[in-house]
């Protein structure tokens, strides 16, 4: 028969890491889950090329796709509404940030539209998204 331990001063000399092992399981599925339900929602545009593309996270997601119609964080906006919402991005933080990404084949002025949109609200702090393009050689 197997003998119970009375003694309170007995070391743990092993560590069982079978609940880390599931816990760690269960968040990836949920991260992997997550991450294909954003992806499959995101505006579908297809950025411009450029060499020198920086990677840049933003509160204020702004998308223009070919047709000009304005995206703000994946929801169809009207000026109104865009306004709006930058308005109450830049009341909870005046240092705000947003980066537009528009489609390469929108026109011009939908982009400067966006920007002029975003200067009225005070939102002086924005980027353009841009896919970054792999160069051949470096000069």
């Amino acid at each position: 028969m197997a003998q119970a331990s009375d003694n309170a001063e007995d070391m743990i000399t092993g560590i069982n890491v079978t609940p880390l092992v599931d816990v760690v399981l269960v968040l990836l599925v949920v991260l992997m889950v997550t991450a294909s339900y954003i992806a499959a929602h995101a505006i579908p545009v297809e950025l411009p090329k450029a060499a020198t593309g920086e990677v840049a996270t933003s509160p204020l997601a702004i998308s223009v796709n070919r047709a000009g119609a304005m995206f703000v964080d994946g929801a169809a906006v009207d000026d109104a509404a865009f306004r709006a919402r930058v308005r109450h991005a830049h009341d909870a933080d005046p240092q705000v940030r947003a980066v537009i990404a528009a489609d390469a084949d929108s026109a011009h002025h939908s982009v400067v539209h966006v920007i002029d949109l975003l200067r009225r609200e005070q939102v002086t702090r924005f980027a353009l998204n841009v896919d970054p393009e792999v160069l051949a050689h470096a000069p």
